[in-house]
């Protein structure tokens, strides 16, 4: 194995309005960690955002290197690319990864965004060999994920608001970081918090860290109280 920075838990949430995806900062490179503030969750373009997970180094390149043809398909068509085939054309970009993914350099992304013909949010998770599955009402890729992903099965509801999943989302990665030694939780005294996105019929959102950090100061009251 080849020692590189892996990025870890990503997280997606449905809601009412569309979806939410998050992740925590944490890179790590065995038992170093590489990076306290890593981000994991990018747009892909005006109606959706993809998180990360695996070698952080290929992840990120390719998620530019989406980024950039999901603009250039708009600028050639005049029109969006719809989100099928936006999920199609990430399956592409990873099966080509599948030489180094069988070195030990794998990606394995997680993409979600806001479907306009379906009307609401939807979410796409990947393996290596670039199979695609659409996912319902939550998902979570990444060391910690079968922590989140427990984590969110208790708590989901069908008529969570963005809010509400904005809260879910956190709180599963805070749960996941408690389990999982490659996820980090959140920072209190260097204000390092999950970075979190959401997609409705109105566009992506990054939300901001004064918002997650609220976020965060409930829920670390919450289990001061209630551990």
């Amino acid at each position: 194995m080849i020692e590189a920075p892996h990025g870890t838990t990503i997280v997606a949430v449905t809601h009412a309005d569309g979806v939410v995806m998050a992740g925590d900062r944490r890179a790590t490179m065995g038992n170093i960690i590489a990076q306290r503030d890593i981000e994991k969750v990018f747009p892909a373009d005006e109606f959706s955002c993809v998180g990360i997970a695996g070698t952080a180094g290929l992840a990120i390149e390719m998620v530019r290197l989406f980024q950039v043809e999901l603009e250039h398909y708009e600028k050639l068509e005049g029109a969006t690319l719809s989100l099928e085939g936006k999920a199609n054309r990430l399956t592409a970009m990873i099966r080509g990864n599948l030489g180094m993914a069988m070195q030990g350099l794998a990606v394995v992304p997680l993409f979600a965004g806001y479907d306009l013909d379906m009307g609401g949010g939807r979410i796409f998770s990947y393996d290596v060999t670039g199979g695609r599955y659409e996912e319902h009402s939550f998902h979570s890729v990444g060391s910690g994920s079968v922590f989140a992903r427990s984590a969110l099965k208790k708590k989901f509801r069908d008529d969570v608001d963005e809010t509400a999943a904005i809260r879910l989302a956190v709180d599963a990665l805070y749960d996941a970081a408690d389990d999982d030694s490659a996820t980090g939780g959140p920072d209190l005294s260097r204000r390092i918090f999950p970075i979190v996105m959401t997609v409705t019929a109105d566009g992506l959102r990054k939300v901001t860290d004064d918002e997650v950090g609220a976020v965060v100061q409930s829920i670390v009251d919450e289990r001061m109280t209630n551990p």
